[in-house]
């Protein structure tokens, strides 16, 4: 059942990212990308809300972290679990783990983006 809840979950997510992209900011007429940034902010406050009610407080069923936290959130924005891994590396007192962690996510990725861009291109040519 946990599969059917993230997929429909995951569904709605990635379409509500769509909307977000398309109806809200029209992505091309943009130079700073707005629609990613305000999902990927949305998306960590909602993650955090969301863990809150679900994980601590037990205040919505445990079946709702599949749709609405792996789910809906994976779809939306995976940068909310990773803001959440960060956040639970800080207020574990572990800091300079969250630093690395932070840092090292953001210059990995882009670093890995930057070489799968230049290989595909390299290869497409």
């Amino acid at each position: 059942m946990n599969w059917i809840a993230v997929a429909i979950g995951g569904a709605l997510g990635a379409m509500a990212r769509y909307g977000v992209s398309t109806l809200v900011f029209d992505a091309s007429s943009q130079r700073f990308p707005y629609a990613t940034l305000s999902v990927n902010v949305l998306g960590s406050f909602l993650i955090g809300i969301l863990f809150v009610l679900i994980v601590e407080k037990g205040l919505l069923p445990p079946e709702m972290r599949s749709i609405l936290m792996v789910g809906f959130l994976g779809a939306f924005t995976t940068f909310s679990t990773f803001s959440l891994d960060a956040l639970g590396l800080w207020q574990n007192g572990h800091l300079w783990l969250a630093l690395v962690y932070a840092l090292g996510t953001v210059v990995l990725c882009l670093a890995a983006i930057s070489i799968a861009v230049w290989l595909t291109r390299l290869f497409l040519i």
